[in-house]
């Protein structure tokens, strides 16, 4: 048993194909060809809780996903392109619901200004992010623009079995990882108006060099064309209207 690559474990399972796999093992931090006997502890936890994610009830069913029960907490993941109001409706979520709990993530950039530790992300070293990836402390994590950023998986959890809903405010690629860890976390994407009001908003903030907006809006085609893996499309035209829409989804 323990000279079984990852691979075919994971491929032998129900609802399981190859990309499947792929997504599972990078959100264990586990390379696919490595074989069960020298996964490390830590790793070997978060498999079989991945595992236990994707397995079949006793009465052989599968959960689909987002068909968790709207009466208890969900782990919400809202995702979207860059300059689309990801971060203004969450701190209009912040501010008038207070029942929510709010996923601050890690990142290995400095702070800009305005910015502040353990509010807006926590500021980390590259060794320290490092270390909460190998030893499968990060939910999900990706690399942009030379810097990295992930969501401790800690606090989530915790939060969840408080019986409090999260919220995560994270990339496409980030999204697709949670999405192979928690099938029934509830995919949001929020999505401009229109591609000139994107364009518009990402010029419009100044605070990036041309080369990086230009990078955000080849970015932003490709997560635009993903739009239909989430579960919930919510249009941002107005920042208070798209956070009623989320509450909605929430109150079932």
């Amino acid at each position: 048993m323990h000279r079984l690559r990852l691979r075919e474990v994971l491929t032998s399972l129900p609802r399981v194909g190859a990309a499947r796999a792929e997504l599972l093992a990078e959100a264990c931090g586990i390379e696919l060809e490595r074989r069960l006997g020298q996964i490390g502890d830590m790793q070997a936890k978060r498999l079989l809780a991945v595992l236990a994610s994707i397995a079949p009830d006793p009465a052989g069913s599968h959960e689909i996903r987002g068909t968790r029960s709207a009466s208890g907490p969900r782990l919400v993941v809202l995702s979207g392109p860059s300059g689309v109001g990801k971060s203004s409706v969450v701190a209009y979520l912040r501010e008038h619901y207070p029942q929510l709990w709010f996923s601050v993530s890690v990142t290995t950039r400095s702070a800009r200004s305005g910015e502040h530790d353990g509010v807006d992300y926590f500021f980390i070293s590259e060794d320290e992010f490092e270390r909460l990836r190998e030893e499968s402390e990060l939910l999900e994590w990706a690399t942009f623009s030379g810097h990295s950023y992930g969501t401790p998986a800690g606090p989530v959890q915790s939060r969840l079995a408080e019986g409090r809903s999260v919220i995560c405010e994270i990339e496409l690629q980030g999204a697709r990882q949670i999405r192979a860890v928690d099938p029934n976390a509830l995919l949001v994407f929020l999505a401009p108006p229109t591609w000139e009001v994107l364009v518009a908003r990402l010029q419009g903030r100044g605070t990036e060099a041309h080369h990086v907006v230009a990078e955000r809006l080849a970015t932003a085609r490709e997560e635009l064309a993903a739009q239909g893996e989430f579960d919930v499309i919510v249009v941002n035209e107005n920042v208070a209207d798209a956070a009623a829409a989320i509450m909605a989804l929430l109150a079932g």
